[in-house]
């Protein structure tokens, strides 16, 4: 039902009279104003900046930003704020209408209350995106998406901001009455879609039918007077019986000796509407238009009241809610009943604790209590992570209200930020984008990570290299020893992606035995060449440009985390390895080079000249290469262990010209990938899978089958861009189930 406003007491002058007002909100709603002064001070300045405004104020007809700010402060009085939020809420209407600036009230105020108005006012940016007429731009959503981002951060960072809002939007709806139909429909579409939302998530139930009901009254107003008019027919009978089931269900309470609270309920007009579209039937059909609310000490309570009810009247079956055992998304827990009362009238019953009735009522309020002094935070990790996760619950409702585009994708970026997953035990993790269980397992714990051998995620095991997704729950499978695999370690392998995990396994492998290390890295090294087909690789050289000594002090650095094998790669693929790439290729003259703009190598000698790259050997960036004068096609560029380019550099070795790799970014070279599995039903099916997530674009596809040992061979000639993102995609494509071996193919120079 809509709430009545109440007027503000008065001096016979007609002006509010501010002590009787604060006293009034004390004794009302137990609030703590401990600065009265200070309240009453900003009172009168708001007073002041009021009556010096020109012109209608833009968001209500004739309503007085002053008045407006008491009635905001009540409403926040009501959900038990602190003074710094009452102070916060006399003034915001000032400095939303530019009466005055921010850093006046910061001076005046102090920074804690112009940090609340300036949050409330970044909350202003979804009524941008709401409003047609306010001349914004869709298309341009970048300022748009950054007001938003501005907006979740001040709501994450202290609830009060949201809570003013809610206020703030409160009075907006319930000033609009005499307003023009179209800012009627405009204020209440906006409450309806993203207010109302917002006070349900954080479990402020009376100020989230308020909203319902009044916009509700304003964008279906015949549905409303309709429903209006049969509650208003029946009230007095509705009433007298309401007063009789009380005193049975009292009295039945009284004499199983438990003490309790029992008073009517009244139903709201759009929950009655909602109900009867939900489930098709009658105003008369809707069984809780009649309801009464029990409240007991304790939950045990709640149950032995519930068994009482059942005992004085039939219940009706499918109609009971046990939201104590398994509460709402937004924390709400009650037991819910309907029954077959006296006279044989259907009769809802609530029963709840007084903590559970505070919580429905006052939601993140009835948690957090704000007192003088205090960061207003919220103390404990995991209530931080709780209302984290109610705004983002709130954010993918607006996505799914159709509000705009825009909307949407802000909360698909929210959403993209961080990752929320469960321990078993029920609580809260959160960790970066594209975490894995290996992830978790370091958030957890080091030595956790360290003895991690398996994962399972909503009860079922996944690979270690596993992304994690929003609200699922995570459990570690331990092994008896405590030592990671290096396998962790190889970003083509995927299975850590936060740098904190990362650095934990490094500074493990950094403990062990150098020996060690240098022979666990030349194999990790080795075995990436031979499956890149990389040739001989001069590593005394690589060593000065890794700012190490020798190819052992690589190898160990590899062996030990501090060294990546893609570093290596990249030097490799480097244009700066020039000087490397002379001197394992030698050839006769040294010849100044001329770079040639149409195409991605530099050739030395030669210029104007159109490149190929060779189809024999298919090189590709990081590749060591050399180029053929060809007839008619000009510099057809192969690798320098080709086959081919052997066969050539006998026949015609004057043809042969030194080429490197320009610095043209974005290309991308096709490249032969051998697989060889045991054969199995799905097997070509999950490896393009791993190539369509990979979006790496697929010319040629060869399978064969042999039926003697029961294996698969695949060749697969895919563009890639270079051999780091060549070793990526074998390292994928190596995790499959059944795959022996996979690495790139070059059938000119070596034969499998």
């Amino acid at each position: 039902m809509v709430k009545v406003r109440e007027d503000h007491p008065v001096h016979e002058d007609g002006e509010v009279d501010l002590h009787a007002w604060i006293q009034r909100l004390r004794d009302r709603h137990d609030v703590d104003i401990t600065d009265e002064a200070g309240l009453i001070e900003l009172c009168l300045w708001a007073k002041e900046l009021d009556n010096t405004s020109q012109g209608e104020h833009p968001w209500a007809e004739g309503a007085s930003g002053y008045r407006t700010g008491l009635e905001m402060a009540e409403i926040l009085a009501e959900l038990h704020l602190d003074t710094d939020s009452l102070k916060a809420a006399v003034i915001y209407r000032a400095v939303r209408e530019n009466l005055v600036s921010l850093e006046a009230v910061k001076k005046r105020a102090g920074k804690n209350i112009a940090h609340l108005i300036d949050g409330v006012i970044q909350m202003a940016a979804i009524s941008a995106v709401m409003n047609p007429d306010k001349k914004v731009v869709l298309g341009q959503s970048s300022h748009q998406l950054e007001n938003l981002r501005k907006m979740l951060v001040a709501m994450v960072d202290d609830v009060r901001v949201a809570l003013i809002k809610l206020a703030e939007r409160t009075c907006a709806i319930r000033a609009v009455k005499e307003a023009p139909e179209v800012k009627k429909q405009k204020v209440a579409k906006e409450v309806f879609d993203i207010y109302a939302p917002l006070a349900h998530r954080l479990g402020i139930g009376h100020i989230k039918w308020e909203l319902e009901d009044l916009s509700f009254r304003y964008l279906h107003p015949n549905a409303y007077k309709k429903i209006a008019k049969l509650l208003d027919e029946k009230r007095i009978d509705r009433e007298q019986y309401i007063d009789s089931v009380i005193t049975e269900v009292t009295d039945s309470l009284s004499e199983a000796g438990i003490d309790s609270e029992v008073n009517g309920r009244a139903k709201h007009i759009f929950s009655i509407w909602r109900k009867m579209k939900r489930k098709r039937i009658d105003f008369y059909q809707v069984y809780d238009v009649r309801a009464v609310r029990v409240l007991v000490p304790d939950i045990r309570d709640c149950y032995a009241a519930l068994g009482i009810v059942h005992s004085l009247w039939k219940h009706i079956p499918r109609e009971f809610d046990d939201y104590i055992a398994t509460p709402k998304e937004n924390g709400y827990r009650s037991l819910h009943t309907a029954v077959l009362g006296p006279e044989g009238k259907v009769l809802e019953v609530q029963i709840r604790t007084q903590e559970m009735h505070e919580e429905a009522e006052l939601g993140v309020c009835a948690h957090w209590r704000y007192k003088e002094g205090s960061s207003s935070k919220v103390d404990s990790y995991d209530d931080k992570i709780a209302w984290l996760r109610q705004v983002l619950e709130w954010q993918e409702e607006l996505g799914d209200s159709g509000i705009s585009s825009v909307i949407a994708q802000f909360s698909q970026d929210i959403v993209d930020e961080r990752v929320y997953v469960f321990t078993p035990d029920g609580h809260v993790v959160d960790v970066g984008q594209g975490a894995t269980p290996l992830d978790f397992a370091y958030h957890i714990h080091t030595e956790v990570g360290h003895r991690c051998r398996g994962a399972k995620v909503n009860g079922r095991i996944v690979p270690l290299n596993y992304t994690l997704k929003t609200g699922e729950q995570v459990e570690i499978l331990k092994g008896n020893d405590d030592s990671p695999s290096r396998d962790w370690i190889n970003p083509s392998l995927g299975y850590i992606q936060t740098p904190r995990a990362r650095a934990k396994v490094l500074h493990w492998f950094k403990r062990q035995d150098r020996d060690s290390n240098i022979v666990d890295g030349k194999a990790i090294l080795e075995k990436e060449f031979q499956r890149l087909d990389i040739g001989k690789v001069d590593l005394d050289v690589l060593a000065n440009a890794l700012n190490v000594k020798t190819a052992d002090d690589i190898y160990a650095a590899i062996g030990s985390g501090d060294l990546r094998v893609t570093q290596v790669l990249n030097l490799v693929q480097d244009d700066d390895a020039e000087s490397l790439q002379q001197e394992l290729i030698p050839l006769d003259a040294r010849r100044p080079r001329i770079s040639t703009s149409r195409s991605e190598f530099e050739v030395e000698g030669v210029n104007n000249l159109m490149t190929n790259i060779a189809g024999c050997c298919k090189p590709v960036p990081g590749d060591l290469i050399l180029g053929y004068i060809s007839v008619g096609r000009g510099i057809t560029v192969h690798r320098s262990d080709c086959a081919e380019l052997k066969r050539l550099r006998k026949s015609d070795p004057d043809r042969l010209v030194e080429v490197s790799w320009s610095s043209i970014e974005d290309k991308f070279y096709p490249v032969e990938v051998f697989i060889r599995a045991y054969d199995r039903q799905g097997l070509l099916r999950d490896v393009s899978g791993v190539l369509a997530n990979e979006h790496v674009n697929v010319t040629a596809v060869k399978t064969h089958s042999d039926r003697t040992d029961n294996t698969a061979t695949m060749t697969i000639t895919v563009e890639i861009g270079g051999l780091s993102a060549l070793g990526s995609l074998l390292g994928k494509i190596n995790q499959l189930p059944n795959v022996i071996e996979v690495k790139r193919y070059h059938p000119t120079v070596r034969q499998f």
